[in-house]
């Protein structure tokens, strides 16, 4: 008897462990599939009906239902953005033209014979490439003729953007915007340069080049920060970026901070950590809304300036990207999918209506939605593990329930903080060329420039008409002139002419 105790004990232990170990495979296997998903899935986070049926186990889905109404709306609505406008749309109305006029040989023979009644158009586009040039600067020296004796009579020569350089404005910015638009890494530059133009400069005299600019650019950028305090809501968010840290080996961990003001400025800041610290600079004085995601530094930061006059509001997009890492998993995930895309159909309306008070829209339709949501959340929350997917997106969403709720309070914020993180793309898309910051210095180089061209690209600027205006004003910019050369002034400027 007491051997077959033993026995049964045995198999009772062995059916706990296989039981444990089924369910640990099972996790891993929603974790391996959630990071493949990751990897090599579709870049949009939609959820397709056929996917919803799936995970209810359901013939269809009612198409009355206003989730279902969004994603058939949504999926029309990114099949008539593929159509190509027309030809006279895409091209600038003020272009040169070059108009080549091809005569009948006939008439050529023989014009008298012949009356014109007409003509036939076709019009292509051409381009001209890049041409470097030498500009020559001549200053003529005059003596006077009534006292030779006198020193000679010469212009003072023009100030230049980079003292002892022979780079002009349109240099500087050809390669500015060769790195930080185009993602062309310098060393790139220069075999293009030498390539294609004979021209040699070197990678070095460009990144010294880079450096001194961004020094002077230094001024703008600070009336840039003081823009960014001026306003009364942020979005905040930080990237990494590597950077070559001579004397340890390695490569160190640094990142860019962007802070966007929207309509009005992007802004970087360059830290070699992540700590609530690197926002003391930027975020002093700063009065009224921050909206970034759940990373502790913002509330860490709060916590060191209990003074501070900030409130913070979460991001519905890391909310629903925790769901859409759990839609495998469980229904309710794909449930809350759903529940989520009503809230960003309701959005959309509003942007396509920008007459409409967004706050009233949303305290009248969105609120109710969110009051649901809330519900459903408190009541399936003791159903799932905690460490699994569906368990860390409810957690995540109740834990951040009210900052998430903020954006319905107020009729200037968004609903997420996707406008911040599409700021952050161009640098994204660079370090996948020139990889890592040559030094922490670089890096904060590399700020200055990208809050400058980012900025532009916000607000419809083209960055090399601002770059050729304000790059010859450099030499004589004071601290107290800078502000009126900021991207947001200058085109107030441009526009009021």
């Amino acid at each position: 008897m007491r051997g077959m105790d033993l026995t049964a004990k045995n198999f009772n232990s062995m059916a706990a462990q296989i039981t444990q170990l089924k369910a640990e495979n099972r996790f891993l296997k929603l974790k391996l599939q959630a990071v493949l998903g990751k990897l090599f899935g579709k870049s949009s986070e939609k959820i397709s009906p056929d996917q919803l049926m799936l995970a209810f186990g359901v013939d269809s889905v009612d198409p009355e239902t206003p989730a279902a109404e969004a994603e058939v709306e949504e999926v029309a609505s990114s099949r008539k953005k593929r159509k190509h406008k027309p030809l006279s749309e895409r091209i600038p109305a003020d272009l040169p033209v070059e108009e080549v006029v091809i005569e009948p040989e006939e008439v050529l023979a023989d014009p008298e014979a012949f009356k014109r009644i007409g003509e036939e158009v076709t019009e292509e586009l051409d381009v001209v490439p890049t041409k470097f040039f030498k500009r020559r600067i001549v200053r003529p020296k005059y003596v006077r003729k009534a006292d030779r004796s006198l020193p000679p009579v010469v212009a003072p020569a023009p100030k230049r953007i980079i003292e002892n350089s022979y780079a002009s404005a349109g240099l500087l910015a050809n390669i500015v915007l060769g790195k930080y638009v185009d993602h062309l890494p310098l060393y790139r530059q220069a075999q293009i340069n030498k390539t294609r133009f004979g021209v040699e400069i070197s990678r070095q005299t460009m990144a010294d080049w880079m450096y001194r600019l961004s020094q002077m650019l230094a001024m703008i950028y600070e009336a840039m920060r003081e823009e960014i305090r001026s306003s009364t809501y942020l979005q905040i968010d930080e990237t990494p970026v590597r950077y070559q840290n001579p004397g340890s080996g390695k490569c160190g961990q640094g990142y860019l901070w962007p802070y966007h003001a929207p309509g009005k400025t992007v802004f970087f800041e360059w830290h070699t950590g992540r700590a609530s610290e690197c926002l003391d600079k930027t975020l002093n004085g700063f009065k009224g809304i921050v909206q970034s995601d759940g990373y502790s530094a913002y509330g860490a930061y709060k916590k060191r300036h209990p003074q501070a006059q900030i409130e913070y509001a979460a991001c519905w997009a890391h909310a629903r990207r925790k769901f859409h890492e759990a839609r495998n998993e469980s229904p309710f995930a794909a449930q809350m999918l759903l529940e989520i895309q009503g809230l960003y159909k309701i959005e959309a309306d509003l942007r396509d209506n920008p007459k409409l008070d967004r706050r009233v829209v949303r305290q009248e339709k969105s609120v109710p939605i969110l009051q649901r949501i809330g519900l459903q959340l408190r009541a399936e929350q003791a159903v799932h593990r905690p460490k699994s997917q569906t368990g860390k997106a409810i957690g995540y969403t109740l834990n951040l329930w009210d900052k998430l709720l903020l954006y319905t309070e107020h009729a200037q914020m968004e609903i997420d903080n996707n406008l911040v993180e599409n700021a952050i793309r161009p640098t994204a898309i660079g370090k996948k060329n020139w990889l890592f910051f040559g030094s922490a210095d670089a890096g904060h180089s590399s700020a200055i420039h990208y809050t400058l061209l980012e900025t532009c690209r916000k607000l419809g600027i083209n960055p090399n008409e601002y770059l050729r205006d304000i790059l010859p004003r450099l030499p004589h910019m004071t601290n107290r002139t800078a502000k009126d050369y900021t991207p947001a002034t200058w085109k107030a400027s441009r526009e009021n002419q």
